[in-house]
C-alpha cells in the first residue's frame, strides 16, 4: 500500500508562538518611538498581533517597516569580561558593610558605589542590588566571610561574574550575561573561610535605569505625535 506524501506547510502558515508575537510587538513599539506609526496605528496593529494565529498573519503588521527587511539578526552582544577594566575600580571602598556577631543589610533604593566591601565574621551580610541605582557600569563587591555568610542579589538584566574562592567554605556566584550593552557588570571577589559567599540574580527584578531610558524614548515619540 502506497503512503500518501504530505507536503510540509510553508513557513508563513506555521502557528505563531508567544515569543514571535512579542518580537513583532517590540518592532511596533520601536516604530512608534521613531515616529513611523501614529498612536492609533500602533494600537490597531498591536491588537491585530494579539489575534494573529500564524507567522504570515504577524508579518503583515510590520511589512511596511524597515525592521522587517533587515538581513538577519544583529550581532549578539559580547559577553562581559571576567575581570574589571584596569583603573575602573578604585582601591579604597565606597561603602563598607560589616557584621561581627551580628547582621547587616543594604537593600531598597540605594546608590551603589564602584567598590563595596562586605565583612561577615560570625555574622551575616545581605547586599541587595535589585532596586539599587547604578552610577557606574562596573561594580566590585569584595566579600570576606569567616564563619559567617554574605548573600548578594542582583537584578536579572545585569552581568554577574565571580572571582573569589572558598577555604573550607562555599563561594558560589551564578554567572550571568546581560543582553543590554549598557547594563552594569557586578564582580564578586573575596574569600569564604568556614563560611559562605553567594551571589545570584533576583528573578523579576531589573535595573530600572535601563528601562527608564527605553521609556523616555517611547514617551518622546508619543509627545512628537501629540504635538502635531
Amino acid at each position: 500500500m502506497d503512503l500518501q506524501k504530505q507536503t510540509a506547510p510553508a513557513a508563513s502558515e506555521l502557528r505563531a508562538s508567544d515569543a514571535e508575537r512579542d518580537r513583532i510587538a517590540d518592532i511596533l513599539h520601536d516604530a512608534l518611538a521613531e515616529g513611523r506609526l501614529t498612536v492609533d496605528e500602533h494600537a490597531e496593529r498591536v491588537e491585530g498581533v494579539l489575534r494573529a494565529k500564524t507567522v504570515g498573519e504577524l508579518d503583515v503588521f510590520i511589512r511596511d517597516l524597515p525592521a522587517a527587511h533587515r538581513q538577519g539578526p544583529g550581532p549578539s552582544p559580547a559577553p562581559a569580561p571576567h575581570r574589571p577594566t584596569v583603573g575602573a575600580i578604585p582601591i579604597d571602598p565606597d561603602d563598607n558593610v560589616v557584621a561581627i556577631f551580628s547582621s547587616a543589610v543594604r537593600k531598597g533604593r540605594w546608590r551603589a558605589g564602584r567598590r563595596i566591601h562586605a565583612y561577615a565574621i560570625f555574622g551575616s551580610v545581605e547586599i541587595d542590588l535589585s532596586e539599587a541605582l547604578f552610577d557606574h557600569q562596573q561594580v566590585m563587591i569584595k566579600s570576606f566571610s569567616v564563619f559567617g555568610s554574605v548573600e548578594i542579589r542582583v537584578p536579572e538584566n545585569v552581568s554577574l561574574r565571580g572571582m573569589g574562592g572558598g577555604v573550607l567554605g562555599s563561594f558560589e556566584v551564578d554567572t550571568l550575561d546581560s543582553g543590554e550593552p549598557e547594563a552594569p557588570i557586578v564582580y564578586v571577589d573575596g574569600w569564604a573561610v568556614m563560611g559562605s559567599v553567594e551571589a545570584r540574580p533576583r528573578r523579576g527584578k531589573v535595573v530600572a535605569d535601563i528601562l527608564d531610558r527605553v521609556q523616555r524614548k517611547v514617551d518622546k515619540g508619543l509627545r512628537k505625535h501629540l504635538n502635531h
